[in-house]
């Protein structure tokens, strides 16, 4: 992943989650313009700040890098809510799931 992908990635991943580039530094311990210098291009995070923007975004490292996967924090929250349906609620769900695709 490049440095722009990376600052991509990132700025799509807060924006899902709804909150400013300012909130989201200083929620995780930083300066005011900390997230808009790594969203800018200007510089990476460290490994430990980027393990805490991973647990602010609710997600893992790896879902940070799936980029495949738009939104790796709701993926997670309908995962868990499946886990409640029976067969027939799973089997309606896919049916849906594949409408919308289209």
């Amino acid at each position: 992943m490049t440095k722009q992908e990376f600052s991509e990635r990132l700025s799509a991943l807060r924006i899902n989650k709804n909150i400013s580039a300012r909130d989201m530094s200083l929620s995780i311990g930083q300066s005011p313009g900390y997230i808009n210098n790594i969203e800018n291009c200007v510089n990476y995070p460290s490994m430990q700040v980027f393990f805490y923007i991973c647990d602010f975004l609710e997600i893992t490292p790896k879902e940070f890098f799936d980029t495949d996967t738009v939104n790796p924090a709701k993926v997670k929250e309908l995962t868990e809510a499946v886990k409640e349906l029976n067969n027939e609620q799973i089997s309606i769900l896919i049916s849906l799931a594949r409408g919308l695709k289209k």
